[in-house]
């Protein structure tokens, strides 16, 4: 968002908010070197200058946004309902809080906008999820011979025991099949894979070209990775719930119950296809149209139509401050 947004007129700065006082430096480093910004990147303890457009990313930076002096229209870029990261209770209540803060919401997805509108009184204007399709894409000449899932164990929202359960019987019916995982290194488990650990873009994209399916689990805010998986012909198996329909609506998605022997039986299912690579090539073409800039054009547009109602808008454009963590 940062990066279109700065291509049509805008001033970037990005302020880090670290409770636990890390290297600064080395985190302003992955903002330049990984993602090209080279904008002013500073801790928000420095203070922020004023801007036309303060946007919150995250529940812990909505905090220091709403305790700054500085001016400029509030915004929170909401991807996900973050309470339900956590147990019930102080740091849920804290997350919960920050809705309530007065704040433009821009929602990644339908997922979660009515109940922020709903319940607590939020104005909420939502954009559709994106995909690179530059980086994920289908390949000719892959020959597809696995399965992959993106394990993350530290983030209980994705599903991670639920889905070593489902590869587990997927293993003992399909031993022939090859299983992937990235994203956390696994070490020993009770069947046959390959461990790839945390990989970059390009070695994902290689993963999902030797892939018939891919597991992508999520139980709050649907994840990038099956948009990812589509793109580059690998058919995303999901658990299906309301949260993640809302935003990922597809006839190449496989939406199956979150118990490990439905998981396992649509992954069965996806690699015993006879046009397996119709099926792919059908996948991927759907993805050519969804593309970041579309999404990026209508962040544009809310922050413009947002700010033109609540001031005079002949110095626009202006600049943008963004708080992350």
């Amino acid at each position: 968002m940062i990066r279109y947004l700065e291509a049509h007129g805008y001033t970037n700065r990005v302020y880090f908010y670290d409770v636990y006082q890390g290297d600064h430096s080395y985190y302003e480093s992955v903002v330049r070197n990984y993602y090209g910004f080279n904008g002013p990147v500073s801790n928000v303890d420095g203070g922020m200058q004023d801007a036309h457009i303060v946007v919150a990313t995250g529940w812990p930076t909505a905090y220091p946004i709403f305790n700054s002096r500085c001016a400029g229209k509030r915004f929170y870029f909401v991807q996900d309902f973050e309470p339900y990261f956590y147990p019930a209770g102080s740091i849920s209540s804290f997350a919960e809080s920050t809705y309530r803060m007065g704040f433009h919401g821009i929602s990644i997805g339908k997922c979660f906008a009515n109940k922020l509108v709903i319940e607590f009184g939020m104005s909420v204007d939502t954009f559709t999820f994106g995909c690179d399709i530059s980086q994920y894409r289908r390949s000719e000449t892959s020959h597809r011979s696995g399965i992959v899932f993106y394990a993350r164990r530290e983030n209980a929202r994705r599903g991670f025991e639920l889905g070593l359960l489902a590869l587990e019987m997927f293993a003992a019916r399909r031993p022939d099949i090859d299983i992937h995982i990235y994203g956390d290194r696994m070490g020993h488990l009770p069947f046959r894979f390959v461990d790839h650990g945390r990989i970059t873009p390009d070695e994902i994209n290689r993963i999902y070209n030797l892939c018939f399916a891919g597991l992508s689990l999520s139980f709050t805010n649907v994840s990038l990775v099956p948009f990812e998986m589509l793109a580059a012909g690998c058919i995303p198996v999901v658990n299906d719930t309301v949260q993640v329909r809302a935003d990922l609506d597809s006839p190449f998605v496989r939406y199956a119950p979150a118990f490990p022997m439905a998981l396992a039986a649509s992954l069965e299912e996806i690699v015993s296809c006879i046009d397996s690579d119709a099926l792919s090539v059908a996948a991927a073409a759907s993805m050519q149209s969804i593309t970041w800039d579309e999404a990026g054009a209508t962040v544009d547009a809310i922050l413009r139509r947002t700010l033109e109602a609540s001031m005079d808008n002949s110095i626009f454009p202006g600049s943008m401050a963004k708080v992350s963590m």
